[in-house]
């Protein structure tokens, strides 16, 4: 956890760095799970991400992937590979 976010999953895909998203929603009153990652929570994961990866000290900037994983009321599981990147905002 860091100021201004939070990171769920942080995995490796060959070469690219993979910071997942996991939203969970009960109905989809307001859309459901995959549209509960609005702007303004790209822009917090984007500034945790950059956080993360200043504090672990990488010295040259990977190749980074922002997918988000939504689960509907029924467990139905939804993958969304390169949903946003850092250059959205």
């Amino acid at each position: 956890m860091f100021r201004g976010g939070e990171l769920d999953l942080i995995m490796r895909d060959g070469q690219q760095l993979v910071f997942i998203e996991v939203r969970q929603r009960k109905n989809a009153r307001f859309g459901g799970a995959l549209a509960s990652v609005h702007r303004q929570k790209q822009r917090r994961i984007g500034h945790a991400s950059r956080c993360w990866l200043l504090k672990t000290g990488w010295k040259t900037l990977p190749v980074c992937r922002f997918d988000v994983v939504g689960i509907d009321a029924t467990g139905q599981m939804s993958w969304v590979k390169a949903a946003f990147s850092l250059s959205d905002f």
